[in-house]
């Protein structure tokens, strides 16, 4: 008895210690990088995105300024195929539509523009470092997943992001579709960051303040 006790405790430990390994900390995913480039001519640059790959390739003529995983939108809600311009790039910009509803008591709570209670303000829904290449759909910081989740944008981690803001210009093209040739080359093996599903998200009343535009680390190029 003591024997199969024994057993059936170290199976748990065993489960356990799996499930703590396979579940990332915000330290981990903060850690999270990838090396880039500046052009040498930014007229030159062109983004092409991989949907099927989630990766995203700024390329400048066969070079590979910044190759970086994206997460792209749900078989319900699809990132737009095709070939864009970037037309408008805002650091600090907020959705217009979702984000939080600020009591006067101090209290946050959090939906959309149209359910508004009576006597709060809003705060839309922070998106840095976007950059919009068709109405209503832009790339943008926000939280990595393993798989399709977003509603149609396109999101980057946020220690990437002002890379690839710092990169790409008003007027730089974007193809998007399934799949793209450096998906078999410079898209092979590319880390991703931790998938965020498992971390908690932040405090609203950390959400309505500017501190979330600069969590991110300085961007250095190489």
């Amino acid at each position: 008895m003591k024997k199969q006790i024994l057993v059936l405790f170290g199976v748990a430990c065993v489960a356990l210690l799996s499930s703590c390994q396979q579940t990332p900390s915000l330290g981990a995913y903060d850690a999270y990088n990838r090396p880039a480039s500046k052009p040498s001519n930014p007229n030159n640059v062109r983004v092409k995105v991989s949907t099927s790959n989630q990766m995203a390739y700024v390329m400048e003529g066969n070079k590979a300024l910044l190759v970086m995983p994206i997460s792209v939108g749900t078989a319900s809600t699809p990132t737009p195929k095709g070939n864009f311009t970037i037309y408008s790039k805002q650091e600090y910009r907020r959705a217009q539509t979702h984000g939080y509803y600020v009591y006067g008591n101090g209290q946050y709570g959090q939906g959309y523009l149209r359910n508004k209670p009576a006597g709060t303000s809003f705060v839309g829904t922070p998106m840095p470092y976007w950059m919009e290449f068709k109405s209503a759909y832009g790339f943008h910081t926000g939280w990595m997943k393993d798989r399709p989740c977003t509603h149609g944008c396109i999101r980057m981690h946020h220690n990437v992001a002002p890379k690839f803001f710092a990169i790409v210009k008003t007027g730089t093209p974007v193809s998007i579709s399934s799949s793209q040739p450096e998906d078999a080359t410079i898209g092979r093996n590319i880390p991703r960051p931790p998938d965020a599903s498992p971390l908690p998200d932040f405090p609203l009343d950390y959400m309505v303040t500017n501190k979330v535009y600069k969590r991110h680390k300085s961007p250095i190029f190489n």
